[in-house]
Parts: structure tokens; sequence; C-alpha cells
């Protein structure tokens, strides 16, 4: 059910989305939260196809902010609110409303989606493209206890991945982090089958690429190594090597697709590695609604690094290194290695935690 309102109020919202549930049937609320999509009209449709599939996950009422101020003073001047209430199969299991704010109101987006979000209930805001410079402090970004940005989408992925360390608040998260946990989970298992300390490691992919800059401070932090950057034509992260005293661990993905990972003294495997859709990526950051620490590790590493005047890995994409040399990483006790493996491990698995419904 679509129900379209002209120059209207957030009040008249709520009361078309009562009488629209109960004109369907269904008069109970059983959604778990409210994601607050903030985009414009040009990028709203994608947005909002991959927020409806993951509300089949997560039953959640969408608000899609799109702000229209206007090019002349006159324009800017007249302030409306326009709206789209989708109940039933057109909103997936949830609730949308698709808000347009004209003129003025552009500029007061809080106050038009504070009465709509779901009593008692976690808010996510979520800006597909063109984030404010500190999400934690924008007004929208106020409301909610996860904010979800993407570098990836930025004309400058690397700028973008840089001030989002410079930035970070608790509840912060990037599409670019959450694209890298199949990786994660494979390489912290193919460390559990290794008990060789990991002396140095690279990790290959486009050069602006952040998803392969988040990685490779992942590691660094994690593995207390030195990691390179070594630039190729991609699709994305195509490969990551660690380099130990009995051999490599490689993680190779060429295609995109299918990678395959080499232990030493074992033979070889294949992984699926598919590259995931949007939808997919906000489903699993929609499952935890605490901070989350490894990614605030990784992406802060670089912050740490410049503060302290280190170099940065050699490599297209300047990847983050922290440099032993090898008579020093050979001296470290057998524990080191275990210490690694479950690092890793415990970074890998952090974004498993499921929200709990209301």
């Amino acid at each position: 059910m679509n129900i379209d309102l002209t120059d209207t109020t957030s009040a008249q919202i709520n009361t078309t989305l009562v009488k629209a549930r109960r004109s369907i049937g269904s008069p109970a609320v059983g959604m778990v939260l409210t994601l607050v999509i903030v985009t414009d009209e040009g990028n709203h449709y994608d947005a909002l196809k991959a927020a409806s599939e993951a509300s089949k996950e997560h039953p959640s009422r969408i608000l899609v902010v799109v702000r229209r101020p206007g090019r002349s003073p006159r324009d800017r001047a007249m302030a409306r609110l326009d709206a789209e209430v989708r109940v039933g199969s057109d909103s997936g299991t949830g609730e949308t409303v698709l808000l347009r704010l004209h003129g003025e109101l552009a500029s007061h987006a809080y106050s038009v989606v504070l009465p709509l979000l779901l009593p008692d209930a976690p808010v996510v805001v979520w800006w597909p493209e063109d984030p404010p410079e500190h999400p934690s402090d924008d007004m929208l970004g106020t409301l909610g206890q996860r904010r979800i940005t993407d570098a990836a989408a930025a004309e400058d992925p690397l700028a973008t991945l840089a001030q989002r360390g410079e930035t970070y608040a608790p509840g912060d998260t990037d599409l670019s982090w959450t694209r890298l946990t199949p990786w994660r989970s494979v390489l912290a298992a193919g460390l559990d089958q290794q008990s060789a300390k990991v002396l140095s490691a690279v990790v290959e992919g486009e050069g602006y690429n952040p998803s392969a800059e988040l990685l490779s401070s992942w590691l660094a932090e994690r593995l207390k190594v030195k990691v390179e950057r070594k630039a190729t034509e991609g699709p994305g992260i195509t490969a990551v090597r660690m380099h130990t005293a009995q051999g490599e661990i490689c993680l190779d993905r060429a295609d995109g697709s299918l990678a395959e990972l080499a232990v030493p003294g074992q033979p070889d495997r294949h992984v699926a590695l598919h590259r995931r859709g949007t939808a997919e990526l906000i489903a699993e950051e929609l499952r935890r609604l605490d901070p989350d620490e490894a990614y605030a590790s990784a992406v802060q590493y670089g912050v740490r690094k410049s503060a302290k005047g280190g170099s940065r890995g050699s490599g297209n994409g300047g990847g983050s290194s922290r440099t032993r040399t090898g008579a020093q990483a050979e001296a470290q006790p057998e524990k080191d290695t275990a210490k690694q493996s479950a690092a890793a491990r415990k970074s890998a698995k952090a974004p498993t935690k499921r929200a709990a419904k209301k």
C-alpha cells in the first residue's frame, strides 16, 4: 500500500501509518529498529532497495530523508514536507516513509525525523553517499546508536577513510570494513592452522580501495608486523600474503569470486569469497548495535602512526606498517604466535552479535 502526502506534517504521517497498518490487518508493531537513510534524489532508489532487502532479516521502520533546498531564493524560502508512506508488500517486512524536505525545511531534518522514530527501539543512521565530516556530531547522527558510512562511494576514498579515523566516535562504522568480514574470517582460520610466527605481510588490491587499506591496518595492528600495500588492477582486494619461517600463507582471489587458501604443509583449498551487495552489508551491520572495537582500532591505526611520526608502508595507497627486523621477530617467544591467532580470531568474530528484538 502506497499513500502520497503533500505539504504534510510528522503528526499526519504517524496517523497515516497507524491507519495503513489497520487497513491491511496488521496493527501489531513487530519492528526491531528504525533505519534512517540520508541521501539525495538520485541515489535514494538503490539505497531504499538495499534497506528493504535487509529488512527481511531485520524488520524495521525505514525513514528516507531526501533534502531539496531549492536553487533560487524563493524556493529556499518555501518550506514544505512531502511524504510517501509504504506499508505491506511494498515495504519489505516493515514500514517505509520517503520524506522530501523542501526549502528551509531541508536544514531541519532532525525535527521532522524525531517524531517518526519507533518508541523504545534503537536507531541506525546510514549515509550511502556524501556523509557529514563528523557523523557523530551531525544532528541526525546524534539520533543513532550506530552510524554507517561508505568511504568507497567518495571521490577520494583513502582521504575519506583517513577522515573517518580522525573523527571516529563509538558507534561509527563503514561499509568498507564490513566488506572485510569474509577476508578476516578466512585469514584468522589460516593462522589457526599454522604454528609459525608471521614476520611480515603484503596486501594486494586496487590502489584506491579503502577496504584494502583497512585490511592492512588490521593486520599490522593485530600481528604487530610490517604490512606492505601493493597496487593491482583488482577487482577490490586480490590477495593477502603472510610470510613465516615455514613458508607463505596466501589467500589469493584473482576473479572477485573464488579464492585459494595456501598454508605451508597443507593442500591448497578453494574458498567462496564473492563480492557482496549493499543489502548483505547493511544486514550484517544491523546485527550489532554496540561499538565495533575492531573497526575502531583499524581505522585509527593510521592516525596513531601519524601522531607518532612513523612512516607508512610502501606501495600504492600508503598502507600501514610497524617495522621489526627479522632477528627481533625470531627472538620473540613462541607464545606470540598463539597471541596473533587469538587476536585475529577474536577480531574476525566481532560482527556476529545480533541486535536484540524489541
